[in-house]
């Protein structure tokens, strides 16, 4: 699925999804299923392609906040001044972009999992995250990668105690997401400051050699991102 379509295309591989762009007289026709939803679209163009790949999680059922809650689904205790590296999983969501007179612009996104929100933080100063449960993992696991991503997680503890971790919160803007014919994957690092502090961010390269870099959402919008880096104050 994850592939530049020249247009007219239609894709009808997958027992849970089509989508397609078809000439309807002298206009095309973008048309997308996914389980219950379906969208269409009216393209005012002459020629081009469609990219299909996947993006940060974080925009269905709509865009409620830039942040991601991964909670633990065992919790990890790390040494003093100790350097480790896990793995664990994300959810995928999937966009589609128009690439026409050297322009990229977002048409659609969907996911085959369903979203879930949590407040991290107390109600009057935490925020609101996407969720995520994930198991801990030593080495990278198996994945359906329409359905979830991995992360390698390096996790350095700069405190002079040992602290136990929970969850991982990021900020969405600085993901860097990389795919191939097997997964979906992103490098993180988290660095804890003490037993309740830690901050995060994301590093721009692939965990395998020869993976395709995504074309994210924020970076097909053009925004101008001042920071990617989340500082987790409200505890691991």
């Amino acid at each position: 699925m994850y592939q530049r379509y020249q247009i007219p295309f239609k894709y009808d591989k997958h027992k849970d999804l089509t989508f397609s762009v078809e000439k309807e007289g002298e206009q095309f026709i973008y048309r997308r299923q996914c389980r219950d939803e379906e969208i269409e679209k009216i393209l005012a163009m002459d020629q081009g392609e469609i990219i299909v790949n996947p993006i940060e999680p974080l925009t269905k059922p709509k865009e409620l906040t830039p942040y991601f809650l991964i909670k633990l689904d065992r919790n990890l205790m790390i040494e003093p001044r100790a350097t480790k590296t896990i793995f664990l999983t994300f959810p995928i969501e999937i966009g589609v972009y128009i690439f026409s007179k050297e322009e990229f612009k977002s048409l659609d996104s969907f996911t085959f999992v369903k979203p879930k929100f949590t407040l991290y933080g107390d109600p009057r100063q935490g925020v609101i995250c996407k969720y995520w449960k994930s198991d801990v993992y030593l080495s990278i696991p198996n994945t359906d990668p329409f359905q979830e991503g991995i992360m390698k997680l390096k996790i350095i503890n700069n405190h002079t105690d040992w602290v136990e971790i929970t969850k991982a919160v990021f900020n969405a803007y600085g993901m860097k997401i990389y795919y191939n014919d097997r997964m979906v994957s992103m490098k993180a690092v988290m660095r804890i400051r003490s037993g309740a502090i830690a901050d995060t961010d994301f590093r721009d390269s692939p965990i395998e050699e020869g993976m395709t870099n995504a074309l994210e959402i924020y970076t097909a919008r053009k925004l101008s991102i001042t920071s990617q880096e989340f500082v987790m104050e409200f505890g691991l």
